[in-house]
């Protein structure tokens, strides 16, 4: 299976640290993914995709990071910088230009709620009104890759680029208290029409 999210790493890595030490932190990555997704076990397909196409990548790299040499600040310092500069910036310009929709507002969150009934990823439970809507999100499986891996630290990366995502949007508002990777209970999602 190729790995969409390597390509993104690689030209992270070349920009924040050269062509010849990206290529040699590039390929310990590599490797370390490859044994984080051997050794990833009762895991759905659905769920065993997201592992290997997302959260696996990101975790080997912060392994990775601090077996070369670095804190676990620096490393967590250099995946912050990956996750808000690329993933967040990405994925934030991307629902941006989706906002163009004619009723948008309306059509999101019906795509989104259905996700959410329907996806193995979390264990959560949704309501909505007219003009918003709730998702508490009990279980995720950004949350257990973290912790199976032993990087609890690293899932509050992952719930701050939904503040990104949804922050500064036009047509939809967001606000969340709580997160399981701040330690909280659940992650109390709170969207909104503007």
């Amino acid at each position: 299976m190729k790995i969409k999210q390597q390509e993104q790493i690689k030209a992270f890595l070349d920009g924040g640290f050269g062509p010849d030490a990206a290529r040699g932190l590039l390929a310990r990555q590599e490797e370390r993914l490859r044994f984080l997704i051997e050794s990833t076990k009762n895991k759905s397909k659905n769920q065993m995709k997201t592992m290997e196409q997302t959260l696996l990548p990101r975790i080997a790299l912060y392994q990775v990071l601090q077996q070369e040499g670095c804190s676990q600040a620096e490393a967590y310092a250099c995946l912050r910088r990956y996750m808000m500069d690329h993933v967040a910036a990405q994925k934030h310009a991307a629902t941006a230009r989706m906002e163009a929709v004619p009723g948008f507002y309306a059509l999101y969150s019906r795509i989104f709620l259905r996700i959410m009934r329907t996806t193995d990823l979390q264990e959560s439970v949704q309501t909505r009104d007219k003009d918003s809507f709730d998702v508490t999100i009990r279980r995720c499986l950004w949350h257990t890759a973290c912790v199976e891996n032993g990087c609890p630290e690293l899932c509050r990366l992952f719930c701050d680029v939904d503040d990104v995502n949804y922050g500064g949007l036009k047509k939809i508002g967001f606000s969340r208290t709580k997160t399981l990777g701040y330690g909280g209970d659940c992650c109390d999602f709170h969207f909104y029409k503007k």
